[in-house]
């Protein structure tokens, strides 16, 4: 496990719409190298940058053409360099955006593989043996009549992205190849060197998309899936030991266990993560973002009330979350690190639904409890969603991939390009949030998430380890107190004092939202609060 993932906090960049610095209304890894100063005086030292490979850009980047170029529109791969070399000048750690389970169909691997002779690249995907024959009732889909050879391919994702060729569980076909077969371990080992490319020149490690997606007809164990990514933890503990390797597999369960150093709690079984900030009568983030018309508050809340705990005066019962995170977390406390995020360029921005007095509640439970967190771009000056077309496959998720709002001139500081050239519009309202206007206000989210994050760094308790202890929970009362080692924390997102009787001797308040006391046993949380004793 590297050390530094103990005391690391990630701030995820979309890196179209972090910061443009040559006016091509699109983001750079220059613009990037000119915030990293920012980045670090946040409070986050890692990064994780979305994917920045030479690309088509049919889903964002998602569909890589070429995995050892970067995308030109970012800059060169000395750029890259440049940027790994500013960020540890700072002491920041950079993860790139690992796409495994698939390339872009223009990747030259898949040119070859489309041939009708077979070549070295002839089995690097997942082709049938018949061009009228696709997968049956396997439930995979699929793609024919587009190449000369006789086969239809599967794919991972868009229909631009088809399934690279890591074998199947049970090869129970002739065009099925096991995932012991030579294809699939050359499948895997190109995928290493791939890595291991990008690892010499210093990048610190990946997060995996789709991680758990490679081998197909996989168990529930994930079985053939969690021996590649093993084999390839074993490479990493060799040969860059102080690399990480975090996955969006959203059961931590596996994908600990599998070799992964970090797991995304997202979208896990039940949605139990979504109560803690968007509960619409059990209508989960997934559900509110199938459609794009959801925008904004004025137009959720007289279709839906909303029941998360962070929302003031909600009614609701953090126990829905704890119960199932708790499980989670006891079973792979030995394993790794699950990751809590604010939110990721998947998802709805939190600010969706939630005020600024509840983004705060929010944040300091997510940066106060076990793990690695994750702050996505603009969270932590509460940037809007933004009701607005698609943009390379972006449909709902393209309003929470807006560019950064830096100031209140032109553009809000993003870019110096003609408005109607940016990658994407900026928030167009008259009081859109600017990290130059928040860094003016004491009491702003920003400074309350430096705040946070200064004070994780400073005590080790509050950091990643797994030390919690649930100290009082209840279906019907509030406050919520947990420990953090020799730290006691309460939160109390309702409009009233409560008290809760927790046993402990008196304690000096160290840090606060609001108000509260810890005295003669009994814990008081002031209305909308987070204290820290």
């Amino acid at each position: 496990m590297p050390a530094w993932l103990k005391n690391a906090v990630f701030y995820e960049i979309y890196p179209q719409s972090f910061c443009d610095s040559n006016a091509d209304g699109i983001g750079d890894f220059n613009g990037i190298i000119s915030k990293l100063d920012y980045i670090r005086d946040l409070g986050c030292n890692a990064l994780w940058i979305n994917p920045c490979f030479d690309s088509p850009f049919k889903d964002a980047g998602y569909d890589v053409r070429d995995y050892k170029k970067a995308a030109p529109r970012y800059g060169s791969n000395d750029d890259l360099v440049r940027l790994f070399e500013e960020a540890h000048q700072r002491g920041i750690k950079v993860l790139l955006d690992l796409v495994p389970g698939h390339t872009s169909e223009e990747h030259e691997w898949f040119r070859k593989s489309k041939e009708p002779v077979r070549n070295e690249y002839w089995d690097r995907y997942i082709w049938t043996d018949f061009c009228f024959k696709g997968t049956g009732n396997l439930g995979y889909p699929y793609v024919g009549g587009e190449a000369d050879r006789a086969g239809t391919y599967l794919l991972n994702f868009f229909k631009c992205q088809p399934a690279l060729n890591y074998g199947w569980l049970d090869a129970d076909e002739d065009w099925k190849m096991s995932c012991d077969s030579e294809a699939a371990f050359a499948t895997r080992e190109a995928m290493k060197d791939v890595m291991r490319f990008w690892m010499d020149q210093g990048c610190d490690g990946f997060r995996v998309d789709m991680a758990s997606s490679l081998v197909k007809g996989d168990d529930k164990k994930k079985t053939g899936t969690s021996r590649i990514w093993r084999n390839i933890r074993e490479m990493m503990d060799r040969d860059y030991p102080e690399c990480a390797l975090i996955s969006e597999w959203s059961d931590p369960k596996l994908a600990l266990r599998a070799g992964f150093h970090c797991d995304f709690l997202l979208n896990q079984p039940g949605e139990a993560y979504s109560t803690l900030v968007r509960d619409y009568h059990n209508h989960t983030d997934r559900a509110i973002m199938s459609d794009p018309y959801f925008t904004g508050m004025e137009h959720t809340l007289p279709k839906y009330e909303d029941h998360s705990f962070f929302k003031m005066d909600s009614g609701s019962d953090i126990r829905r979350f704890m119960d199932d995170y708790l499980e989670v977390y006891e079973d792979t406390r030995k394993c790794g690190y699950i990751s809590m995020i604010t939110c990721n360029h998947d998802t709805v921005r939190p600010s969706f639904n939630m005020t600024q007095d509840e983004l705060k509640l929010f944040y300091a439970f997510l940066f106060t409890m076990p793990g690695v967190p994750f702050l996505y771009y603009g969270d932590e000056i509460g940037m809007r969603y933004l009701s607005i077309p698609t943009k390379e496959g972006g449909y709902f998720r393209t309003g929470s991939r807006t560019p950064m709002q830096w100031d209140g001139s032109e553009n809000h500081g993003f870019s110096k390009a003609e408005k109607e050239n940016l990658y994407l519009p900026t928030d167009p309202a008259w009081d859109a949030p600017t990290v130059e206007a928040q860094s003016k206000d004491p009491d702003s989210l920003l400074n309350t998430v430096k705040s946070l994050l200064k004070l994780r760094s400073e005590h080790s308790d509050l950091q990643a380890d797994p030390n919690l202890e649930i100290l009082y929970v209840s279906r019907r009362d509030l406050p919520f107190v947990y420990k953090r080692g020799k730290r006691i924390l309460a939160v109390n997102p309702s409009s009233e004092i409560v008290y809760a009787n927790i046993g402990t001797p008196d304690r000096d308040l160290l840090w606060s939202i609001g108000s509260g006391t810890l005295k003669d046993g009994t814990i008081t949380v002031g209305a909308q609060s987070f204290v820290i004793f």
